[in-house]
């Protein structure tokens, strides 16, 4: 296709949650809903599209609280979509995660089959997520969420999930998070030095050309697609004492076992980059936003001896790593949160309590972005030369994994890497436009 020049975003039309981050400190909660009625869901559409939250009035004093829609596959067909438009959806979206679960690496503990109700088992139609920065903002918009529901019978909640932000602001396992999501091109959003230029808006938002110059397809009508994305909500159980316990037993003292933690996680727990600390936390660094994401490791670390190829980072984003292909390619926007109670620093032992990371990943293409990132970065190591290395925090090891850490004059190798982060449910969403929940909603009139 041949390139075409870059159009302006419609920031009314395309979901807030998409181009904005969200507030600190920040509650919330995701309502999961079956649709029993095609009728019913197709009000509630109607009903959500003066309510949803566009990109364009993201987070103002005046909107003490957000709400944001997404749709699975299943949902589309609760509504009663043609199935011209159904099959216009890609592959891997009309398939839904479960499908693909072992090419993610849900296998095992994170099996399917081991899945918490309803998640895999078609019953997921509507994702709603709310959001605000306290908790009594909170139930402004839940009180909206019962009413647009309200009178409705054909519509059942199946499933909620509260989360929020710790107080330290970090995830379960202690680590600050949400640092270096890719700027969009369009979107107003600042663009702190690390990542380079802003990364064309057809990476993340349909309609729009994309790194390449093309316009990628798109679920029909342009009614429909156009402005939407697509959306992975997985539920990540953390085995935070397990990983502690990991770490005090191959290390010889705290301050090496902080430097073990930095070499698997590529950071340090402020959110210091490792590359430009390698010895010892910097909080101060971690904290500037102009300074914690401006780095490379082609230059200053290509042999990995301040920060291993295969630590989290390295591979979740491997910057000017020398890899095949273009890494911008494969970049993703993520909104993560945390639900569960911290586990008390210090306590090596598990508390039996549910705590964890709710993983959103934002993207035009689940299967370059996500499918590619989870399943050739993270649970492989062949891109960068660590043959089936996967990654120690989150990959999909089994108990016989390892870990390489390179020095002078030997390497450091890890082994009896067990799983870390269990996958308790998830779903494939689409995120439609303002126009597109109308569009639904008049569906059959």
């Amino acid at each position: 296709m041949t390139a075409v020049e870059a159009p302006s975003l419609q920031l009314d039309e395309i979901q807030g949650i998409v181009l904005r981050t969200r507030p600190s400190p920040y509650v919330g909660t995701y309502i999961l809903l079956r649709v029993d009625d095609p009728r019913a869901g197709r009000q509630l559409m109607g009903r959500l599209a003066e309510l949803v939250d566009s990109a364009a009035n993201w987070w103002q004093p005046t909107l003490p609280s957000l709400l944001n829609v997404g749709l699975t596959y299943r949902g589309l067909e609760a509504l009663e979509v043609s199935p011209t438009s159904l099959n216009s959806f890609p592959e891997e979206f009309r398939q839904g995660m479960a499908t693909r679960a072992e090419l993610l690496g849900d296998t095992g503990e994170s099996a399917p089959a081991r899945w918490e109700p309803p998640f895999g088992t078609g019953q997921v139609h509507v994702v709603l997520s709310l959001i605000a920065g306290d908790q009594e903002s909170l139930a402004v918009v839940l009180e909206r969420a019962r009413q647009a529901r309200a009178q409705l019978p054909g519509l059942q909640v199946v499933y909620r999930q509260d989360f929020y932000q710790l107080a330290s602001g970090r995830t379960s396992f202690g680590y600050k998070d949400g640092i270096g999501n890719p700027a969009i091109e369009g979107s107003g959003a600042a663009n702190p030095p690390g990542d380079g230029p802003a990364l064309k808006a057809g990476e993340f938002v349909l309609g729009y050309p994309d790194q390449i110059g093309n316009l990628p397809p798109m679920p029909q009508p342009a009614v429909l697609g156009r402005n939407g994305t697509f959306v992975v909500w997985r539920k990540l159980h953390t085995r935070v004492a397990a990983f502690r316990r990991y770490l005090h037993d191959n290390a010889s003292s705290p301050d090496e076992e902080s430097l073990l933690a930095a070499k698997i996680v590529g950071r340090w727990p402020s959110g210091a980059p490792l590359i430009l600390a390698p010895e010892r936390d910097d909080p101060a660094l971690g904290a500037d936003e102009q300074r914690n994401n401006d780095f490379g490791y082609h230059q200053a670390d290509p042999k990995g001896l301040i920060c291993p190829h295969g630590a989290h980072a390295r591979r979740a984003n491997p910057r000017d790593s020398e890899i095949i292909g273009d890494v911008h390619l494969h970049r993703m926007i993520r909104r993560g949160t945390n639900y569960g109670p911290p586990l008390p620093a210090g306590v090596l032992d598990d508390d039996g309590a549910d705590r964890g990371i709710v993983f959103v990943f934002i993207g035009a293409h689940l299967d370059r972005q996500f499918e590619f990132v989870k399943s050739q970065w993270l649970n492989d190591g062949n891109f960068t030369g660590l043959d089936q290395e996967k990654d120690l925090l989150v990959g999909d090891n089994d108990g016989t994994g390892s870990f390489t850490i390179p020095q002078r004059p030997i390497r450091r190798r890890l082994h009896g890497v067990e799983r870390f982060v269990i996958t308790r449910g998830g779903e494939y969403c689409f995120l439609p436009s303002l126009g597109a929940l109308r569009w639904l909603a008049n569906l059959g009139t």
